[in-house]
């Protein structure tokens, strides 16, 4: 017999070595390398099997362009229209936030119209009943399958030819061809190449539970985002009601669409209107602002709340929830320089209600105003809504889908709307104020 060959292999990122090392070169994590088997690379196209034809563009027909709903018009949304055959769904979050829930309740849906294989590494058959019947799900459609061998999953899906596939995780389920345990990087890598192809070539749509670490990113190598084609982050305080799914990734989509459910003792609900929840508990205080905030096509009206106190100690703390705090410590110079708002005496803190995370710079002049309206004592009118960007000579600049933030706060109500002078928007019944530096902003609202 030959000499067993073997390598190392980072668990965080995938990185390969003929050697051990302590640190990973590639993600620089410490002691993450492996040792593993070297097996051939398995060559899988993840498109169906057969002979390609060359057309150009405007000749091929949208095959499979049909789209299935998951019961929830929310998600569907989300998702641009509901699942398209052949499409596979990563979808991860904290343990214990209700993914399981939530594809129970989905394959519940699913299981009306067609045979629905939830495979499940992680709980028995027994344990995955008790659940149903506590949601109410109660269907002959709906086929539990306890089962980690990626070998046996293969043949149960192509003898049952099910409409709908949930693997409820990804990382438990191994390969009998790859000697490394489940859960590692050549395993995962193996287990998701081969459910992908199987789906692309039956056509059937899957849902993928993924683990994430502590950091809070998806667990195994980065390769796992790139070879499905929609990632879902599943949101939300543990303690709390509401849960969000936001699109990360999407082939058949946009991305930045949400869907927002409450969780209740039935199980998920979806909430129809996400502006209505995030809002629906707004403070009515100094140190509140509305603020229309859009990555995907639907805006959501969220409520930035800042508290602006003396501080305690000799370096003040700026912390921040859902807020970028760079972005932050930008804002306050900016205030401090051009707007003469003082606060390298105070403690910052930052939150963005209901537990989203803003990352666009829209939010800009909206935190400002913010901070501004604690540090005054001094309250934004309940009816006005805040966004634009500040640069670092304090000027505001024009944000994108400007028209449609406008719509949505119209739609709930609000009256009056501080946008950069670059927004030449009328709405009816709503006064559009313009201002092209932070000093206006501030003139405009105190």
């Amino acid at each position: 017999m030959g000499k067993v060959k073997t390598r190392f292999v980072c668990q965080s990122c995938g990185y390969e070595s003929v050697r051990w090392m302590g640190r990973c070169p590639s993600c620089g994590e410490w002691n993450t390398l492996t040792e593993e088997l070297s097996l051939p690379r398995s060559s899988f196209s993840l498109v169906p099997q057969g002979e390609a034809r060359v057309l150009p563009v405007s000749r091929w027909e949208e095959e499979r362009s049909d789209r299935i709903s998951t019961g929830y018009g929310s998600l569907d949304n989300a998702l641009g229209g509901g699942l398209v055959r052949g499409q596979v769904v990563l979808i991860a979050g904290e343990p214990g936030i209700g993914k399981s829930t939530l594809l129970l309740q989905v394959s519940d849906k699913l299981a009306k119209s067609g045979k629905v294989l939830y495979v499940s590494g992680e709980e028995s058959g027994t344990q995955i009943a008790l659940r149903a019947k506590r949601l109410g799900i109660d269907s002959d459609s709906l086929l539990i399958y306890p089962e980690v061998n990626l070998e046996r999953i293969t043949e149960v899906v192509k003898r049952e030819e099910p409409s709908l596939l949930v693997l409820d995780s990804v990382q438990t389920v191994f390969s009998e061809k790859l000697e490394s345990s489940a859960g590692s990087v050549s395993q995962v890598r193996e287990v998701t190449y081969r459910i992908t192809e199987l789906c692309k070539e039956m056509g059937i749509p899957a849902f993928l539970v993924g683990q994430i670490t502590k950091e809070g990113s998806i667990a195994g190598p980065k390769v796992l985002e790139h070879i499905v084609d929609t990632v879902l982050q599943f949101e939300g305080e543990r303690f709390n009601f509401y849960r969000i799914v936001k699109v990360i990734k999407n082939r058949f989509g946009s991305t930045g669409e949400i869907a927002v459910f409450k969780m209740t003792d039935r199980g998920l609900e979806e909430v129809p209107e996400p502006s209505a929840f995030f809002i629906s508990e707004k403070a009515s205080a100094p140190g509140s602002v509305v603020f229309p905030h859009t990555e995907g096509s639907k805006p959501v009206l969220l409520e930035v709340q800042s508290l602006v106190i003396p501080a305690l100690y000799t370096t003040p703390q700026r912390r921040t929830q859902g807020y970028d705090p760079n972005r932050l410590a930008l804002i306050l110079a900016v205030l401090e320089k051009e707007a003469k708002i003082f606060t390298r005496d105070a403690d910052v803190f930052v939150n963005v209600a209901g537990g989203m995370s803003v990352r666009e710079p829209a939010a800009d002049l909206a935190v400002a105003m913010a901070v501004v309206s604690s540090k005054k004592e001094k309250q934004i009118p309940p009816d006005t809504v805040v966004f634009g960007e500040v640069g670092l000579a304090g000027e505001v600049r024009a944000v994108h889908f400007a028209d449609v933030r406008l719509k949505e706060a119209k739609k709930f109500g609000f009256r009056r709307a501080l946008v950069p002078s670059g927004v030449k928007i009328d709405i009816d019944g709503m006064d559009v104020i313009g201002v092209s530096h932070v000093s206006e902003a501030i003139e405009a609202l105190f």
